[in-house]
């Protein structure tokens, strides 16, 4: 049988159907988009002969011309503050790698931690009636938590683990992770410890409260050893908040930035300025991020599992969009001192 696009529609638009297939691969078309989403029913001489038709004419699915006529859509909005951070980076891969082989795509947004962009982003992907959402922490507008609720789309967040009702999430908690490291660098004896945060979104103030609940616990809070900024994080940056704490009246033993780009920004300056690190200040940061362990000295941080992160709510997910029970539907990865020589 000859392999040619045969119908009225094609020929109007120029755009191969899924009827050309039928017709060239001689099934019905019902056969081939079974055969195409990989049901095990179909034969598997009726899927080769499918998938040649396919490769011959060069037909392309319409994704959204599928959710119209199955009502399902097959992708999946994400929305991440930045792109430019390697967290977002790993965390979205893995996902994207999870949702591609269950066969869904991802259709990404970047907020920039910006809630009413978040809000008018949202709206905009609610439009192409995802099968489902990822979006990243708790903490929203009203508005775009009445979006989330009222859409009836399974929603899974990111990078926080929550345990009310109704919520579904995978991360862990920023608060115990800044409590154990503070922690860990007055087991070294420190006592001025300074705190450096950028970018000062909702996770970053969450390490900031749990380095104050240690220093107001052990008497050792000083409002003074708070450097908060709320530009990028950037390893710039941290350079120069380092220079400006070291070069303070108050004297500090330590800094804990609030993540590695910081963090490995002020490793650099100190070698610059010939301040040693750790016997005059230790340093600490967060997320491990790349480099921070082949920095001079290498950087201790706390080691957060962004991919685990993607993977677990991308399979989460995935039960929510199927109907499945979600047994936990608030996920807490954990993480990890990772002691260098920094501290």
């Amino acid at each position: 049988m000859p392999i040619s696009p045969n119908t009225a529609n094609s020929r109007a638009t120029g755009r191969v159907t899924l009827a050309d297939v039928a017709h060239a691969a001689g099934v019905s078309p019902i056969t081939v988009s079974r055969a195409l989403r990989g049901e095990r029913a179909v034969d598997a001489a009726l899927v080769l002969r499918v998938q040649a038709a396919v490769s011959k004419l060069g037909y392309v699915p319409d994704p959204a011309a599928r959710a119209l006529a199955s009502r399902h859509s097959s992708h999946v909005a994400v929305l991440i503050p930045m792109l430019s951070n390697a967290l977002f980076v790993d965390l979205l891969e893995a996902a994207q790698s999870t949702l591609r082989s269950a066969g869904y795509q991802t259709l990404m947004a970047v907020t920039h931690y910006n809630p009413s962009e978040e809000e008018h982003l949202l709206r905009e992907q609610l439009q192409h009636r995802p099968a489902g959402l990822l979006v990243t922490g708790l903490e929203r507008s009203d508005a775009t938590r009445q979006l989330i609720a009222q859409s009836g789309v399974p929603c899974v967040h990111l990078m926080e683990a929550c345990g009310s009702p109704g919520i579904y999430s995978v991360g862990f908690s920023q608060f115990d992770a800044s409590v154990d490291m503070t922690r860990h660098l007055m087991a070294r004896g420190r006592r001025r410890i300074a705190f450096a945060g950028a970018q000062l979104d909702p996770r970053t103030l969450q390490r900031l409260d749990g380095y104050r609940s240690v220093m107001h616990t052990a008497g050792l809070h000083d409002a003074r050893l708070e450097w908060l900024n709320p530009a990028p994080s950037s390893l710039a940056l941290g350079g120069q908040m380092f220079e400006q704490i070291m070069g303070q009246q108050q004297a500090v033993d330590a800094i804990f930035f609030c993540n590695d780009d910081l963090a490995q920004g002020a490793l650099l300056a100190a070698l610059r300025l010939k301040i040693k690190v750790p016997q005059k200040v230790s340093v600490a940061g967060f997320n491990d991020l790349t480099g921070s362990d082949q920095m001079l000295p290498p950087l201790t941080t706390v080691r957060t599992p962004r991919a685990g992160i993607g993977s677990a709510a991308a399979q989460m997910l995935l039960k929510l969009m199927r109907g499945e029970t979600v047994e936990l539907p608030g996920v807490d990865v954990g993480y990890e001192l990772v002691l260098r020589g920094s501290s």
